[in-house]
């Protein structure tokens, strides 16, 4: 197992496997605390006894009629201040991250980001010790194409 941090620029690619999303293009977003996931007709519901949410997403900007439902178990509930200082109450859910060839588990909410030019932020607590960020550059880790084609040779990250 490798401990070096990848370096990322600004957006990259991701995968969400346990989601089983297409890639995403994601922001990298030091500024933000928390990662949060596009999503939409979220429907909380009980598996045995744990919490689960069902949640609709639409993974390509601008492209609403291409959805993809996702079910979760729920690990928490928080209030989170957006960048416009807005206080929603959002689903978190836990989630396997694939960036290039590492992967690590990180803790997403849910939040409708339609509006919002990215599908997803990668927030910094999920970057923690794992991620340098250049802000000058983009997509360091290749394109969608090298993205799926890493998926053999992944390397897992605690």
């Amino acid at each position: 197992m490798n401990n070096t941090p990848i370096t990322l620029g600004w957006r990259e690619w991701v995968l969400l496997p346990d989601l089983n999303l297409p890639p995403l293009k994601a922001k990298i977003d030091t500024g933000a605390r928390t990662s949060c996931l596009h999503a939409f007709s979220l429907e909380p519901f009980n598996k045995g006894r744990s919490a689960w949410v069902r949640f609709g997403m639409h993974p390509h900007q601008h492209d609403p009629d291409t959805e993809v439902f996702c079910e979760a178990e729920v690990v928490d509930k928080r209030i989170v201040t957006d960048s416009g200082g807005h206080r929603e109450e959002r689903y978190v859910i836990s989630t396997l991250l694939e960036l290039g060839k590492t992967q690590w588990p990180i803790e997403i909410t849910l939040t409708n980001r339609d509006t919002m030019r990215f599908r997803m932020l990668l927030g910094r607590t999920a970057m923690q010790d794992k991620v340098i960020v250049n802000p000058g550059a983009s997509h360091l880790l290749g394109n969608v194409e090298n993205s799926l084609r890493n998926i053999s040779t992944k390397e897992n990250i605690n």
